[in-house]
């Protein structure tokens, strides 16, 4: 509708739209958060779940429709047959902008259970995101370098744990745990210090994964591999939403059911370890052409 205005306008006006939206429904997530503090009560809990993840899908919903608003957007999406909200998935994904976070919500919304994303622990402090996000009981990983992880030898393996934990609240309803296996968006100065052998991807990090199967593997009915491409905004695809300038969404996805062959102690079975990290290098090898075949459209 409003996809042909002027830069100027659009981005402004789609920017406030997004932070309405993100206040609105983060002020109900927040109610609910400060209701599962005060009332520490697992009925409680459970009785506050529903209602607060209506109002997360009503804001994946709402962001949907402002994207809509502002960009004539053509929804590529491939292999989303048979998937059920009554289903346990874990879906990985590349992570190309923050918009991966508005398009994979969407998509969860109409195809698969309320997705729990593995989220910074900076995070927290991001007004109604940090709140909203604890609330939904979504996992919060502390990112050490290796150098501070050789001074502080203490803290190797908080990020697992905080995993397993995380997991252990999911086992009780269908659920959706996203992991953006990079650990972070791509950028091509990011991908030029790995020096890795993908042209469109991050070096894909197997730990969390790894103890995410370990925790709940035998719960998951799948694993979905997504590869995520926006074809026509190659620079800041974010930016480029909020311009209006976005024109189309790809939605990859490649259904794995032998989950239970991918189960195995990543801790202490070395063998495990390089074969998990070998498949999980290959899986990402072939997405990394699927990019380059998307791209050469």
């Amino acid at each position: 509708m409003f996809s042909g205005l002027p830069t100027f306008i659009s981005m402004p006006f789609s920017f406030v739209l997004f932070c309405l939206n993100l206040a609105f429904t983060g002020t109900f997530l927040l109610l609910g958060g400060l209701i599962k503090i005060i009332f520490p009560i697992k009925i409680i809990h459970k009785a506050v779940y529903k209602p607060m993840h209506f109002i997360y899908r009503l804001w994946a919903l709402n962001n949907f429709l402002i994207m809509s608003l502002f960009n004539k957007i053509k929804w590529t999406i491939t292999g989303n047959e048979n998937l059920s909200k009554d289903s346990w998935y874990l879906l990985i994904a590349n992570h190309q902008s923050w918009l991966d976070i508005f398009v994979l919500s969407n998509f969860a919304r109409t195809h698969i259970p309320e997705p729990k994303y593995f989220l910074k622990d900076s995070l927290k402090k991001v007004p109604f995101i940090g709140m909203g996000c604890w609330a939904l009981d979504m996992p919060f990983m502390k990112r050490y370098s290796k150098s501070y992880l050789k001074k502080h030898p203490h803290l190797i393996g908080t990020d697992i744990e905080t995993t397993k934990r995380s997991c252990l609240k999911f086992k009780s309803t269908p659920t959706t745990i996203i992991n953006f296996v990079e650990g972070t968006r791509f950028t091509l100065q990011k991908q030029q210090a790995q020096q890795n052998n993908f042209n469109h991807l991050l070096s894909p990090k197997a730990g969390g994964i790894a103890f995410t199967l370990a925790t709940m593997g035998e719960q998951f009915d799948k694993i979905l591999n997504i590869t995520l491409v926006y074809p026509h905004n190659k620079g800041h695809i974010m930016k480029d939403m909020l311009k209006g300038r976005l024109t189309e969404v790809i939605i990859d996805i490649e259904q794995i059911d032998n989950v239970e062959q991918l189960l195995g102690n990543y801790q202490e079975d070395i063998k495990y370890k390089k074969d998990f990290h070998q498949w999980l290098t290959q899986l990402w090898s072939k997405n990394d052409k699927k990019i380059t075949h998307y791209l050469s459209k």
